[in-house]
């Protein structure tokens, strides 16, 4: 099935763009505010355009602080016949034409993202030091990296040599109705039910703007509504997907409840 996404501006066009003219792109914004269905959705839309299967045209690697270059590209493996190379998930996209999902790119040591460098510029090539080759990228690979400006700290940020091969799209929470909508869709609550949370998301980011809370993505309000359409009570679903997630401070968890039982006592 297509993977459900609202528009909520022009990203699709640019992205549509960005991949026509093979110009690697970098999705930035918050945790689940939609980057990664945004990429699924992408994926999906150009595997029916190549006439592929969806499964073979997007490969996501969750990038993290041990993850080395050989995870990306590849390495020898010892069984009892000898050694046997195993392609890496960067490799195997490359080779096939797929789009190339790294999430969270920053979390990566830095010495594993000087890899992408020769795949991001005009030469489109990976060089694989193991094998002694040079792997040139297929017509239709597409290289694109996520991470969350606001989360990360400076020393996690991405370097200019790198950042600077991307095409940016900025990614926000979506507007309440838009954001309802979504809520309505994932979780099948009904609409009147998903506005709430929706408007509920809006008060509580106001304690993000406030350094309080890192605010909820819609991730979290699609998990509410599906305990609600459950059967959960609306405070217990919010205190769950909600309150208990977002923080494990006691006196913020407080603050943030207290915005609830306003939001669900009006």
């Amino acid at each position: 099935m297509q993977p459900y996404y609202v528009p909520v501006g022009d990203e699709v066009e640019i992205f549509r763009a960005a991949y026509d003219q093979r110009i690697p792109v970098l999705l930035k914004g918050p945790t689940g505010c939609g980057k990664t269905r945004f990429c699924e959705y992408m994926a999906w839309q150009i595997a029916a355009q190549r006439q592929i299967d969806p499964v073979d045209e997007l490969v996501t690697v969750t990038c993290h602080d041990d993850m080395t270059a050989a995870d990306l590209v590849g390495r020898y493996l010892l069984s009892g016949e000898g050694t046997t190379w195993l392609d890496g998930p960067l490799t195997r996209a490359v080779r096939s034409g797929a789009i190339c999902y790294l999430d969270e790119v920053v979390e990566a040591r830095k010495d594993t993202t000087v890899v992408l460098h020769s795949l991001t510029d005009h030469r489109r090539i990976l060089p694989i030091e193991r094998l002694g080759a040079t792997l040139e990228a297929h017509p239709d690979f597409l290289l694109v990296v996520s991470y969350n400006p606001g989360y990360q700290a400076t020393v996690k940020d991405l370097k200019p040599s790198t950042r600077q091969r991307f095409l940016a799209l900025e990614f926000g929470y979506p507007a309440p109705d838009v954001e309802a909508e979504i809520i309505a869709h994932e979780s099948g609550l009904d609409a009147e039910a998903s506005l709430q949370l929706a408007f509920l998301a809006q008060r509580l980011r106001n304690l993000d703007d406030a350094d309080l809370i890192d605010g909820p993505g819609t991730r979290l309000l699609v998990h509410a509504g599906q305990l609600m359409r459950a059967g959960v009570a609306p405070l217990r679903a919010c205190d769950a997907a909600l309150v208990d997630a977002v923080t494990d401070d006691p006196d913020i968890q407080e603050a943030v409840r207290g915005v609830t039982t306003a939001v669900y006592a009006a």
